[in-house]
């Protein structure tokens, strides 16, 4: 009987951890219009996701800003970094990071792909 209840509290502890472990890591995502909403939670790195505004992206040297929009309102975007390949104005991207005074300060950016997207070598061999 005993060593049921030491298993009972050992499954109950490693479910607890597990469930703290995801708690701490998860990153939320909101849109543009959520974030201006005041719905993203300060202080905790959140990823914004929208399209990347035409005529918003600025650079010098290696931080870029630019303007995240979801068609109806957008964000200002702060990056230091290089940025992926794929990103474009114009086109989707999510950036992850915090709201500092009204500005995101994204510490990753992650760049959408449309439906046609192939990698360079299926894309050859499919010519």
């Amino acid at each position: 009987m005993l060593w049921i209840v030491a298993i009972a509290v050992a499954v109950v502890a490693t479910a607890w951890g597990v469930i703290r472990a995801f708690n701490d890591n998860m990153v939320f995502f909101y849109t543009p219009t959520q974030v201006l909403a005041g719905e993203a939670p300060s202080g905790r790195s959140v990823r914004i996701g929208g399209m990347v505004e035409t005529g918003s992206v600025q650079r010098e040297g290696l931080t870029i800003s630019f303007r995240m929009t979801d068609l109806k309102h957008s964000v200002p975007v702060s990056y230091t970094g290089v940025l992926p390949d794929l990103f474009r104005e114009g086109k989707g991207a999510v950036a992850q990071g915090e709201l500092k005074s009204g500005v995101f300060s994204a510490s990753e950016i992650l760049a959408k792909h449309d439906e046609n997207y192939m990698p360079p070598k299926l894309g050859k061999d499919a010519k």
